[in-house]
């Protein structure tokens, strides 16, 4: 398909991504808080990129699951294709005019689109943007994101907000992952036909919601 981002060509093919965060040996030993690493795949487990998260040890020990970020997404041939960046934003329904966002790039240096935080009392809510700032659709997550023993839905949904079209689930991973290490397993389904820049800015949401929701500081366990 002509003018798609380069590095993005693989996700014209995909209605499906797991991104699978590798598990940091230090962190699970001494609970102490380290730049986050992710697996990206297809629905056969079959890697597509590799993701890292850059920050300093500042802002992990102190922000936590609030710090700034950028994820730089490489491909397998070690080229940069895609770049998150969240900056230092508030997670309280108290505070909506300072809520979270997100900026995706795609290739590094051009916008693909955004991810919103919209208020809502009581369910989480985000607006997918794309490069204009125009709302392409909406993700709703449940009252309660705990997830005990079961996979957390988040839907994805038309504008309209009635009608769903895919979904992104954090699975269950177990109750050693979840009590000793923030790791996480999460799965994005959408329509293939979706815009490959859309389906960029989901990965993007992908990591926002992991740390707005599953990622706990380990230090008073």
């Amino acid at each position: 398909t002509p003018n798609l981002p380069p590095g993005l060509e693989y996700l014209n093919q995909l209605d499906q991504i797991i991104i699978h965060q590798q598990v940091e040996l230090l962190e699970a030993i001494l609970g102490t808080e380290t730049s986050s690493k992710y697996e990206i795949k297809n629905h056969v487990g079959q890697r597509v990129y590799f993701a890292v998260e850059e920050n300093d040890c500042f802002d992990r020990r102190l922000c936590a699951p609030l710090r700034s970020f950028t994820i730089r997404i490489a491909d397998n041939a070690g080229r940069e294709v895609i770049r998150v960046i969240r900056p230092l934003r508030c997670n309280s329904c108290c505070f909506p005019c300072f809520l979270q966002q997100l900026e995706v790039q795609s290739p590094p240096g051009t916008i693909a689109g955004y991810v919103v935080q919209n208020w809502d009392p009581f369910l989480p809510k985000f607006t997918i943007q794309n490069q204009s700032k125009e709302d392409v659709l909406k993700i709703i997550g449940p009252y309660a994101t705990c997830g005990c023993f079961e996979d957390v839905d988040f839907e994805v949904k038309a504008l309209n907000e009635m009608t769903t079209i895919g979904k992104i689930s954090k699975y269950w991973s177990g109750f050693v992952n979840n009590v000793f290490t923030n790791t996480a397993n999460f799965g994005i389904q959408v329509p293939v036909d979706l815009d490959v820049r859309i389906k960029a800015v989901m990965i993007g949401a992908c990591f926002l919601i992991d740390l707005m929701f599953f990622e706990n500081s380990l230090d008073g366990l």
